[in-house]
């Protein structure tokens, strides 16, 4: 991943570990949101102290506690994430990610481990990402966000392989979509699409082909949209929806889609919104039966570690967007509009400038 210094907007102090390697805290006022820091690996650390710095300026009060966790992790002791760990995590407010994985570390060991682990068991099923670019070059711009069910789909691993490694091996993948996972991302994607301007919401997916897990959508795509009278709606298959992110991504204002899908076209929102390395997510527990964690999602660049080529932005509007799910939605959006203009330099001169401009 190459460090990008352009922007897209969509919401403390560091503290040493403690001699177990697992956790330390920092209390900076009885008032204070309980966060969890799992900085990770590679840039994770860097772009994780500079949205900390910012929510610092911003004058919101945390009490921070670092985790230790990752492939760096997994690498020297094995510990990738333990149901204790886990469940110290179950007490926070939110959770905010830097980046984990390691390129000594396998793939899937890591992402399953840590990072599926934790959408599965705290219940994060929604992933929110938002994507804003402004009109220029004859674009006329966009401000839409995707919804993402994050628990189910292909995602669960459900499937198995016989006779490996033979020319008669086989190999299957099932996609788990229920009802009540399905039911509960539409129905908070309508919500959303319910508070925005244009009240738009439109269902992407392959039901043409996906003839099971497609028809279960849109039956109840249909059914919630009943009770949103004042949302329109629309349907398009993925592929199209591909074409019309590239060609015409004004189009939409909130979009709903399953796991899989999800995932491949939210990494193409950010290539079209002034790249992938800006992107900021939230996975939510919106039940609020645990925390819901915070993340950039543009990896843990291990080629540019320690250069300060680091874009920080997407980490700091990361912040933002727990700093929204924590009742500080004032301050999220001064740190968005502190956000906006594009900034340019070293990751700590990129946290620097868009900390004073938060502090004003």
């Amino acid at each position: 991943m190459l460090a990008l210094c352009g922007v897209m907007v969509g919401c403390l102090e560091s503290v040493p570990m403690s001699s177990d390697g697992n956790a330390s805290t920092a209390r900076r006022g009885a008032g204070a949101h309980s966060i969890a820091v799992i900085g990770g690996d590679g840039i994770g650390p860097e772009v994780t102290a500079e949205a900390l710095k910012v929510v610092a300026a911003a004058g919101v009060d945390l009490a921070t506690t670092e985790f230790d966790l990752g492939g760096a992790r997994y690498l020297r002791d094995g510990e990738i994430l333990s149901d204790d760990t886990l469940e110290q995590l179950r007490s926070f407010d939110a959770i905010l990610l830097g980046a984990v994985g390691t390129p000594e570390v396998p793939p899937g060991v890591i992402e399953r481990g840590l990072l599926l682990k934790m959408r599965f068991e705290l219940d994060l099923y929604v992933n929110q990402r938002p994507f804003i670019a402004a009109a220029s070059n004859g674009s006329a711009g966009h401000d839409f966000v995707v919804i993402r069910e994050n628990t189910e789909g292909p995602y669960v691993g459900e499937g198995g392989v016989l006779r490996r490694g033979t020319p008669n091996e086989v190999a299957t993948q099932g996609s788990v979509n229920t009802y009540m996972g399905v039911e509960r991302c539409i129905r908070y994607a309508f919500e959303l699409a319910h508070g925005r301007p244009r009240r738009h919401l439109t269902l992407v997916h392959k039901t043409n082909v996906l003839t099971f897990a497609g028809d279960l959508w849109q039956r109840i795509f249909d059914e919630v949209a009943s009770q949103f009278p004042d949302v329109a709606t629309a349907y398009h298959h993925v592929d199209a929806a591909c074409i019309h992110f590239v060609q015409d991504p004004g189009r939409y204002d909130v979009i709903v889609t399953d796991n899989l899908f999800g995932d491949i076209l939210t990494d193409l929102g950010g290539a079209v919104s002034g790249g992938i390395g800006l992107a900021s997510s939230a996975n939510l527990n919106p039940a609020r039966t645990g925390p819901s964690m915070f993340e950039p999602v543009h990896g843990s660049a291990p080629d540019i570690v320690g250069t300060a080529k680091a874009n920080p932005t997407a980490a700091i509007l990361s912040a933002a967007l727990m700093l929204d799910f924590l009742g500080e939605s004032a301050v999220a959006t001064q740190i968005r509009a502190a956000c906006a203009d594009p900034v340019e330099g070293s990751t700590t001169s990129v946290g620097d400038i868009i900390a004073s401009r938060v502090a004003g």
